[in-house]
Formats: structure tokens, C-alpha cells, sequence
């Protein structure tokens, strides 16, 4: 990966995919309530994994913040996924 995700990759990543502005979207937000559905969260998935971050779109549906989200990548990298 040439260049680390970042949690402020991931939120203007949502923010794009919302129409929103990224400083709108809040690490407590419950992005299914925004407006995120199942095909945008695989959407989102897919191209967080395919930047190298070691994320599943399973463990992504089964919360819903970016925090949530962000603490999955980071738990994951700490054990060297």
C-alpha cells in the first residue's frame, strides 16, 4: 500500500459516497441513519482492502460508526493481519 489509510481517508471516503461535507461526519455517527446502505458499505470495503487495509465488509455490516469501523483496522493491524 503506497499510502496508509488514514480515519480522515475513511471519513471524506463516506463523505464522497454521501454527498456530504467530510467535517459533517461525525466518528459517532451511525452512517446507516446518514444514508450508508449495504452496497455502499461493500463498496467501501472493497476499496479500503484493495489500499491494503485488513477489513472485511462482515466486519464492517455488524457495526456502525466510522470509530467502529476505524478500531476494526487498527485491532487488525496490531495483530499483524
Amino acid at each position: 500500500m503506497s499510502t496508509a489509510l488514514t480515519l480522515e481517508h475513511m471519513r471524506q471516503d463516506i463523505a464522497a459516497m454521501l454527498h456530504e461535507d467530510p467535517q459533517d461526519i461525525l466518528d459517532d455517527d451511525n452512517l446507516i441513519d446518514l444514508g450508508l446502505d449495504s452496497m455502499r458499505v461493500m463498496t467501501l470495503a472493497t476499496r479500503w482492502r484493495e489500499a491494503g487495509a485488513p477489513i472485511e465488509f462482515s466486519e464492517m455490516a455488524s457495526v456502525v460508526t466510522l470509530g467502529q469501523w476505524w478500531s476494526l483496522i487498527e485491532r487488525a493491524q496490531q495483530n499483524g493481519r
